[in-house]
């Protein structure tokens, strides 16, 4: 299949969902057209079936801001017509669902149908999409995809709360690459760069916005460190990265908390972690919290949104509700102080990772793409 895939070029969850699907899709034979504005992060275009195509939006004096929907629907219809792009998969529904809505109009005028399938994945529906301003385009974008997916059953429950959606909404949820992922038998983890043999690593990877409660990723450690030897390694870049770092100051930390940054070499990050924390208001699924699961890394997270879909509480890690710091930091102490509690953990989070491998996952989104192709109108 010839498909067109359009998302965020950033380190964003729904924007390496994306890239990752992608470049899975490839190695399977698919020939797999990336349309956006920069060149994904994660994107290598090592593979003959991978394509990068760049939307430019030119600069002109009358536009406070450049129309980049107005770009992307004319850059989808050229790259369509010119490839022979037989499904557009949309990342986020605004603004590419809408753009794909008015390249789907645009090529009907000259006798081509391109089925749209739409991805939720989450702040395009509880944060950015239900704004006011935003609301009704969000709304008709949905309504307007040939198909509809989200990451989650939360997320699709949430949707449907949210709108007035007439489409069915099939979940599919995001996806871990479990080979990728593993760190290989003999190759050392070098744990002791990051701290001393009785010290617990503990992680937190994020985009560091408020909905992330940075704030409170660093209490819960606070209470950590006051009872066993404990570094945290704080992966990410982020409005609340700065309030971060002199939080830290004002406890007394700073000299047991490591901030990285933005990093391409997470899986080594979590081989040296022992626990995962993500104190989230919200998540619609919790990527972060699968990829340290599938690096063997237990999780103390939220309850909300998609979370409980993926911890499973007692096994994988613990959830908790919203801002209860005392009890995630005890929850922390229950797996770190125990060396055989900890690597039960370890063991059961890479179990429950295991039913999201890409390789589970992948075959969904065929059948979806199939289905498209073979149900668009005769134009």
């Amino acid at each position: 299949m010839k498909i067109a895939i359009v998302c965020y070029p950033t380190f964003g969850g729904s924007g390496v969902v994306a890239t990752e699907l992608g470049l899975e899709l490839a190695q399977r034979g698919h020939e797999i057209h990336f349309i956006t504005y920069k060149q994904p992060v994660r994107l290598a275009l090592l593979n003959p079936n991978l394509h990068y195509h760049e939307v430019n939006v030119p600069e002109y004096p009358l536009f406070h801001y450049q129309p980049y929907e107005l770009a992307l629907s004319s850059k989808l219809v050229d790259m369509v017509k010119l490839h022979q792009i037989e499904v557009l998969h949309v990342h986020y529904a605004i603004p590419h669902a809408y753009a794909g809505y008015m390249a789907k109009q645009m090529l009907l005028e000259e006798g081509i149908d391109i089925p749209m399938i739409t991805t939720l994945h989450g702040t395009d529906i509880t944060l950015v999409g239900n704004h006011p301003h935003y609301k009704p385009a969000v709304c008709f974008s949905i309504n307007k995809s040939d198909y509809v997916t989200s990451v989650s059953q939360s997320l699709k429950e949430e949707t449907y709360k949210l709108f007035n959606i007439n489409k069915e909404i099939e979940v599919i949820p995001n996806f871990i690459e479990l080979d990728k992922n593993k760190i290989e038998d003999g190759v050392p983890c070098y744990r002791s760069l990051m701290a001393k043999d009785k010290e617990r690593i503990i992680t937190h990877i994020s985009n560091f916005r408020k909905v992330k409660r940075i704030p409170d990723v660093i209490k819960i450690f606070y209470k950590i460190q006051q009872q066993i030897p404990a570094k945290l390694m704080m992966v990410g870049e982020g409005p609340e990265k700065e309030k971060a770092e002199q939080l830290c100051e004002s406890l007394g930390i700073a000299d047991k908390v490591i901030f990285f940054g933005n990093s391409h070499e997470i899986d080594k990050i979590l081989c040296f972690s022992d626990l995962f924390l993500l104190p989230s208001e919200t998540e619609s699924f919790g990527l972060a919290a699968l990829e340290a699961m599938a690096g063997s890394v237990p999780v103390i997270s939220s309850n909300t949104g998609g979370l409980p879909e993926v911890n499973e509480h007692g096994f994988s890690g613990f959830l908790s509700n919203v801002g209860a710091i005392d009890e995630m930091a005890n929850n922390a102490l229950t797996i770190l102080e125990n060396e055989s509690v900890l690597q039960t953990f370890k063991t059961n989070a890479l179990k429950a990772a295991q039913k999201y491998d890409i390789k589970e996952i992948l075959p969904l989104y065929e059948a979806l793409y199939t289905k498209a192709i073979a149900n668009k109108q005769m134009v």
